[in-house]
């Protein structure tokens, strides 16, 4: 498709795609905490709870990117 292969359009869309998923799962998390009025503590623990999976995958991509060099 337009000259890419299957490999090229499933690592664009797993390290961008994903990535810009995980930004806008940010942004909901801090619009809840705000229109909550949770305070810095409540702030920090929704983030703590909601956004805790998002490490494994950024832990993930640099693993993969130390092993590669």
């Amino acid at each position: 498709m337009f000259g890419f292969s299957e490999e090229q359009i499933a690592w664009f869309g797993l390290t961008f795609g994903v990535g810009a998923f995980m930004a806008y799962m940010l942004f909901i998390i801090g619009h809840l905490a705000w229109e909550s009025k949770a305070g810095k503590f409540g702030t920090f623990v929704l983030f703590l709870a909601l956004a805790f999976g998002m490490v494994g995958f950024v832990a993930k991509l640099i693993i993969e990117w130390v092993l590669e060099h």
